[in-house]
């Protein structure tokens, strides 16, 4: 289903979902929840507690019980999602920098034959460098890079989230890829 399709349906079902129709409530959680969780993976990765999954069932659970109170100020109902998950995002990551425990990892309950410990290593330094890179830049310009690269919204989409124009979107998301290709080459110099 495109953008704009899912748009158009839950323009649909937003104002069924407000007058109390279960059913409705229950499609919108079905359309937002994997884009919810595909933007909370982004923003927060994996093996951390919270988990993106965590995050993404508050941001389900916010709209379920905000749904009544949500008011339509002509931009998609996608917006005001993603205006959720960003404040969950960072209330997660408040809870993270004052969580001082150090949790193990759960024992998977099968032996994966495919990745290899030493594959395994190779993917999270490879995540743990491009989440390092990524915090090298803006709040703005993050956010506009993992809306636009790894959720994959228009330029249009992603103006109405972080409130500004698309045009300035796209000169932010490409002064941003700039500035990391910058600093890959410092740091290819330097390796």
């Amino acid at each position: 289903m495109s953008d704009t399709d899912t748009d158009r349906e839950l323009a649909e079902l937003v104002p069924l979902a407000k007058d109390g129709d279960r059913r409705a409530l229950q499609r919108i959680i079905q359309v937002v929840h994997p884009r919810v969780l595909r933007y909370a993976r982004a923003r927060i990765g994996g093996g951390k507690s919270p988990t993106a999954e965590d995050v993404a069932q508050e941001v389900c659970l916010a709209i379920s019980t905000g749904i009544g109170k949500y008011v339509d100020k002509g931009k998609p109902f996608m917006a005001f999602v993603y205006g959720i998950a960003f404040n969950k995002v960072a209330d997660a990551h408040r809870s993270m920098s004052r969580d001082h425990s150090n949790p193990t990892a759960d024992v998977p309950d099968s032996v994966n034959d495919v990745d290899t410990p030493e594959q395994h290593a190779l993917d999270q330094d490879g995540s743990n460098r491009a989440r390092v890179l990524l915090d090298s830049l803006s709040e703005k310009a993050r956010e506009i890079l993992i809306l636009r690269i790894y959720v994959g919204l228009t330029a249009e989409e992603t103006a109405a989230i972080v409130s500004s124009t698309p045009g300035a979107v796209r000169v932010a998301q490409h002064r941003a890829l700039a500035s990391l290709r910058k600093t890959l080459e410092r740091q290819g110099a330097t390796d």
